[in-house]
Protein backbone atom coordinates (compact mmCIF):
# COMPACT_ATOMS: atom_id res chain seq x y z
CA UNK A 1 0.00 0.00 0.00
CA UNK A 2 1.67 3.63 -1.25
CA UNK A 3 2.36 6.25 1.34
CA UNK A 4 -1.16 8.50 2.18
CA UNK A 5 -3.19 5.99 0.76
CA UNK A 6 -6.69 5.81 1.50
CA UNK A 7 -8.06 2.22 2.00
CA UNK A 8 -11.53 2.33 2.77
CA UNK A 9 -10.19 -1.00 4.83
CA UNK A 10 -7.28 -3.18 4.69
CA UNK A 11 -8.09 -6.60 5.67
CA UNK A 12 -4.91 -7.18 6.86
CA UNK A 13 -5.17 -5.03 9.88
CA UNK A 14 -8.55 -5.27 10.65
CA UNK A 15 -8.30 -6.33 14.29
CA UNK A 16 -5.92 -3.53 14.72
CA UNK A 17 -8.80 -0.68 14.46
CA UNK A 18 -11.85 -3.50 15.40
CA UNK A 19 -13.39 -3.11 18.73
CA UNK A 20 -15.33 -6.05 20.56
CA UNK A 21 -16.20 -3.99 23.45
CA UNK A 22 -17.53 0.04 22.73
CA UNK A 23 -16.55 1.00 26.36
CA UNK A 24 -12.53 0.57 25.06
CA UNK A 25 -10.61 4.14 24.89
CA UNK A 26 -10.37 3.94 21.07
CA UNK A 27 -13.85 3.25 20.53
CA UNK A 28 -14.86 6.92 21.68
CA UNK A 29 -12.36 8.52 19.11
CA UNK A 30 -13.44 9.89 15.99
CA UNK A 31 -9.81 9.57 14.57
CA UNK A 32 -6.36 8.40 16.12
CA UNK A 33 -3.20 7.29 14.84
CA UNK A 34 -0.83 3.84 15.12
CA UNK A 35 2.21 3.27 15.05
CA UNK A 36 2.77 -0.29 13.96
CA UNK A 37 6.59 -0.65 15.37
CA UNK A 38 6.78 -3.93 13.99
CA UNK A 39 5.45 -2.83 10.44
CA UNK A 40 7.27 0.55 11.06
CA UNK A 41 3.76 2.16 9.40
CA UNK A 42 1.97 5.17 10.74
CA UNK A 43 -1.84 4.41 10.41
CA UNK A 44 -4.40 7.29 10.52
CA UNK A 45 -7.87 5.67 11.52
CA UNK A 46 -10.94 7.62 11.14
CA UNK A 47 -14.39 6.50 12.15
CA UNK A 48 -13.18 3.57 12.85
CA UNK A 49 -11.57 2.36 9.44
CA UNK A 50 -8.14 2.98 8.14
CA UNK A 51 -7.83 6.07 6.19
CA UNK A 52 -4.03 6.16 5.38
CA UNK A 53 -1.05 4.71 5.96
CA UNK A 54 2.33 6.11 5.68
CA UNK A 55 5.54 4.29 6.21
CA UNK A 56 7.74 5.39 9.41
CA UNK A 57 10.94 4.65 11.18
CA UNK A 58 11.18 3.95 14.67
CA UNK A 59 14.02 3.29 17.10
CA UNK A 60 16.56 0.76 16.75
CA UNK A 61 16.19 0.71 20.22
CA UNK A 62 12.99 -1.11 19.72
CA UNK A 63 9.75 -0.54 22.56
CA UNK A 64 11.22 0.95 25.75
CA UNK A 65 10.41 4.08 27.54
CA UNK A 66 12.59 4.68 29.63
CA UNK A 67 14.56 7.44 30.32
CA UNK A 68 18.21 7.37 28.55
CA UNK A 69 17.33 3.97 26.51
CA UNK A 70 16.79 4.82 22.82
CA UNK A 71 13.69 2.98 22.67
CA UNK A 72 10.06 4.60 21.71
CA UNK A 73 7.30 4.67 24.41
CA UNK A 74 4.60 1.77 23.89
CA UNK A 75 1.03 2.65 24.53
CA UNK A 76 -1.58 5.32 24.72
CA UNK A 77 -0.48 8.54 23.92
CA UNK A 78 -2.40 11.64 23.21
CA UNK A 79 -0.63 14.90 20.97
CA UNK A 80 0.32 17.67 22.97
CA UNK A 81 1.12 20.03 20.47
CA UNK A 82 1.28 20.68 16.65
CA UNK A 83 4.17 22.62 15.92
CA UNK A 84 5.15 24.27 12.60
CA UNK A 85 2.31 24.77 10.59
CA UNK A 86 3.09 26.68 7.50
CA UNK A 87 6.68 26.47 8.05
CA UNK A 88 8.51 25.52 4.80
CA UNK A 89 9.23 21.77 4.36
CA UNK A 90 12.48 21.03 5.70
CA UNK A 91 12.61 23.87 8.16
CA UNK A 92 14.84 22.64 11.10
CA UNK A 93 14.12 22.32 14.44
CA UNK A 94 16.30 22.17 17.55
CA UNK A 95 14.24 22.32 21.18
CA UNK A 96 10.89 22.17 18.86
CA UNK A 97 12.11 25.72 18.07
CA UNK A 98 12.61 26.49 14.06
CA UNK A 99 16.47 27.24 14.30
CA UNK A 100 15.98 29.61 10.34
CA UNK A 101 17.51 26.83 8.69
CA UNK A 102 15.86 24.83 6.03
CA UNK A 103 17.56 21.46 5.42
CA UNK A 104 16.84 20.45 0.97
CA UNK A 105 16.61 17.02 -0.86
CA UNK A 106 20.86 15.90 -1.39
CA UNK A 107 22.05 18.52 1.29
CA UNK A 108 24.90 16.20 3.02
CA UNK A 109 24.43 16.54 6.84
CA UNK A 110 25.36 13.26 8.52
CA UNK A 111 23.47 14.42 11.68
CA UNK A 112 19.63 13.14 12.60
CA UNK A 113 17.83 16.11 11.63
CA UNK A 114 14.31 17.23 12.99
CA UNK A 115 12.47 18.58 10.08
CA UNK A 116 9.45 20.40 8.98
CA UNK A 117 6.53 19.18 11.49
CA UNK A 118 6.95 18.24 15.01
CA UNK A 119 3.89 16.56 16.49
CA UNK A 120 5.01 15.80 20.32
CA UNK A 121 3.49 13.27 22.45
CA UNK A 122 2.42 13.25 26.45
CA UNK A 123 2.15 9.75 27.86
CA UNK A 124 -1.48 8.76 29.08
CA UNK A 125 0.03 5.52 30.91
CA UNK A 126 1.05 6.25 34.56
CA UNK A 127 4.65 4.05 34.69
CA UNK A 128 4.42 2.92 31.25
CA UNK A 129 5.42 5.95 29.53
CA UNK A 130 3.89 8.41 31.91
CA UNK A 131 5.87 9.89 35.37
CA UNK A 132 9.12 9.14 36.39
CA UNK A 133 11.54 7.58 34.25
CA UNK A 134 9.31 6.91 31.29
CA UNK A 135 7.90 10.26 30.68
CA UNK A 136 7.35 10.07 26.86
CA UNK A 137 7.15 14.08 27.05
CA UNK A 138 10.22 14.80 29.19
CA UNK A 139 11.92 12.28 26.91
CA UNK A 140 11.21 14.49 24.06
CA UNK A 141 9.18 11.50 21.54
CA UNK A 142 7.66 13.13 18.53
CA UNK A 143 6.33 12.37 15.38
CA UNK A 144 8.68 14.21 12.66
CA UNK A 145 10.51 14.97 9.37
CA UNK A 146 13.90 13.81 8.60
CA UNK A 147 16.46 14.12 6.32
CA UNK A 148 17.47 10.43 5.91
CA UNK A 149 14.28 10.17 4.10
CA UNK A 150 16.03 6.69 2.46
CA UNK A 151 15.67 5.12 5.92
CA UNK A 152 12.18 5.34 6.30
CA UNK A 153 10.82 2.01 6.95
CA UNK A 154 13.44 1.00 8.93
CA UNK A 155 14.06 1.15 12.98
CA UNK A 156 16.88 3.96 12.71
CA UNK A 157 15.56 6.27 15.51
CA UNK A 158 16.89 7.33 18.76
CA UNK A 159 13.00 6.77 20.00
CA UNK A 160 11.42 8.84 18.11
CA UNK A 161 8.93 8.31 15.01
CA UNK A 162 10.18 9.27 11.31
CA UNK A 163 7.94 9.95 8.78
CA UNK A 164 8.83 11.71 5.42
CA UNK A 165 8.72 15.27 4.97
CA UNK A 166 5.86 15.40 2.79
CA UNK A 167 3.76 12.55 4.87
CA UNK A 168 4.39 14.29 8.03
CA UNK A 169 2.64 17.59 7.00
CA UNK A 170 0.00 15.48 5.34
CA UNK A 171 0.09 14.00 9.01
CA UNK A 172 0.02 16.63 10.65
CA UNK A 173 -2.83 18.61 8.59
CA UNK A 174 -5.24 15.96 9.85
CA UNK A 175 -4.62 15.58 13.54
CA UNK A 176 -5.20 17.48 16.00
CA UNK A 177 -4.06 18.34 19.88
CA UNK A 178 -5.44 15.91 22.04
CA UNK A 179 -6.02 13.17 19.36
CA UNK A 180 -5.41 9.86 20.91
CA UNK A 181 -2.24 7.69 19.43
CA UNK A 182 -1.32 4.07 20.24
CA UNK A 183 2.67 3.02 19.82
CA UNK A 184 2.74 -0.93 19.59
Amino acid sequence: MSAGSRPSQDPRLAHLVARSDPGEPMAAAPRWLLVDVAGQQAILVQGGKIDRIWPASTASAGLDARQGSGGTPPGLHAIERRIGAGAEPGTVYESREPTGDVWRPGDPNPDDLILTRVITLRGLEPGVNAGPGVDSQNRYIYLHGTNHEDRIGQPVSHGCIRLRNRDVVELFDLLEEGDPVVIV
